[in-house]
């Protein structure tokens, strides 16, 4: 029982090296080139990727989207959600150990820490140690490293939100907008927190994610193993000795793969909701049994029933293909196709039909009945395009003018249509609402296909 007063030991994990190791540096580089890199493009002389919340414009390269497009973000979140699970399920928790932004800032900020304090046993040595002019000059740089990266990080994530370049002008002239100073100060004091102090301390206590993931594995599911009938007993011995005449198993009791832990667990004693998966205890592992002539995998990627069955590879995979993969993978495929295709296929405009509400229908001249609605066209591309409007649904519907409007790059243009009926119409049809259809047209532009969107509505009929 650990109380919930006690002050919570600090972790020094140690430096290590190996396949698994570049493998997290490569999407630490890939995911932070993303994230820092796509706000300074361009794209039609305007932010490749911006998320214009006033205007209630996102671009997203060559798309303009509007919040009437909220289906793509729901598609989003659900591919994310099975990609997550079929990940889970096929190698546990891949995302904690290489792409989660806890996983990857933490990797910074220790990449920081050990440039200016050293490794493990130097740091440990800076900390016990009494202050110093070295360890001022250490500890400073290291925090003056720190807080830069953090507001950085801050100042890049408002970027996406305002473009980056009048964010930067801001900046230089010290005149940032209270909200954008906030989540300034917000993103990079989270960051600076998280990463450079919290560290493993999210990942085991405040994520979610590591308290359902044991509901996500099963037997089959690939997690770092440490192979217990193998390595037992452990102990430490000289390279040159007889393990079998000694009665010893592989494991030298070194107790690196505890010291290269970011979580601070011994993977000897199990699988443990704290290890994120980061495999840095494979890679320092396999370094000692290359240094003392044993086979490598002691501690390796593997099944529950790989390590009971003395399963080969070849069957490690085979069983990968079970019902459970197969059903997240057929969703995860169907949804992504159903995105794609309807991104594709979208209409480049978009309207919506308001009624005015001060008047449900009035009599006219020559007894005529007439409804006043409201049109709002909405050009979601970046040229200027020309709408022909028309409605039908009741015989001798007609508007009192014909309606032709052009709407601006990526601008959306709110438009007052009156309709008429005749008396005779109005009498066959009866009183109440009546179902009718408002048909607008893009206009071809030259090398572009006609577009026609259709939206309902009702006309109605006083009584």
């Amino acid at each position: 029982m650990v109380s919930l007063y006690q002050a919570q030991k600090k972790i020094y994990p140690k430096a290590v090296s190996g396949w698994f190791i570049r493998w997290r540096w490569a999407l630490v580089w890939f995911t932070q080139l993303l994230f820092y890199g796509l706000p300074w493009l361009e794209w039609n002389a305007r932010q490749a990727v911006l998320f214009d919340l006033g205007a209630r414009r996102f671009y997203i390269f060559g798309m303009v989207l509007y919040p009437q497009d909220f289906i793509y973000l729901t598609a989003l979140l659900l591919i994310s959600a099975y990609a997550l699970f079929l990940f889970t399920a096929v190698a546990g928790r891949l995302w904690c150990g290489y792409a989660c932004p806890q996983t990857v800032y933490t990797e910074i900020f220790m990449w920081i820490e050990r440039k200016f304090e050293g490794d493990r046993a130097a740091r440990m040595k800076l900390d016990a140690a009494p202050w110093s002019l070295d360890k001022f000059i250490r500890k400073g740089g290291k925090q003056a490293a720190w807080i830069a990266l953090a507001l950085w990080t801050g100042f890049t994530f408002v970027g996406y939100f305002t473009p980056i370049q009048v964010l930067a002008t801001e900046v230089a002239a010290f005149g940032l907008g209270p909200w954008e100073l906030f989540w300034v100060l917000f993103y990079g004091f989270a960051t600076y927190l998280f990463a450079g102090y919290m560290r493993e301390q999210v990942c085991k206590y405040m994520c979610p994610y590591a308290r359902f993931q044991s509901a996500m594995f099963d037997k089959d599911t690939l997690i770092i193993s440490y192979d217990a009938e193998r390595g037992e007993p452990r102990g430490s011995r000289g390279r040159k000795i007889d393990i079998k005449a000694a009665g010893l198993g592989s494991c030298i009791d070194c107790n690196l793969c505890v010291h290269v832990c970011p979580t601070g667990i011994d993977i000897r004693n199990g699988l443990q909701y704290e290890c994120i998966g980061c495999a840095a205890c494979i890679d320092v592992c396999n370094g000692v049994m290359d240094k003392m002539g044993y086979p490598r995998g002691l501690v390796r990627y593997d099944t529950q029933n790989g390590l009971s069955q003395h399963l080969s590879r070849t069957q490690l995979i085979r069983r990968m293909f079970r019902p459970r993969v197969l059903v997240y993978s057929s969703i995860l495929v169907i949804i992504c196709i159903a995105l794609f295709w309807h991104m594709l296929t979208r209409t480049p405009f978009k309207v919506d039909v308001v009624r005015d509400r001060a008047s449900l229908a009035r009599l006219v001249d020559d007894g005529f009945i007439e409804n006043v609605y409201r049109l709002q066209v909405m050009n979601a591309t970046e040229q200027t395009q020309s709408y022909t409007v028309t409605a039908d649904g009741l015989q001798g519907l007609a508007m009192t003018q014909p309606l032709h409007m052009s709407v601006g790059p990526a601008e959306a243009r709110w438009v007052s249509v009156s309709l008429r009926v005749p008396p005779q119409t109005a009498q066959s049809a009866g009183s109440g609402a009546h179902e009718i259809h408002f048909r607008i047209v893009r206009d071809a532009a030259i090398g572009e296909e006609q577009r026609q969107l259709a939206e309902k509505s009702t006309f109605v009929v006083p009584r």
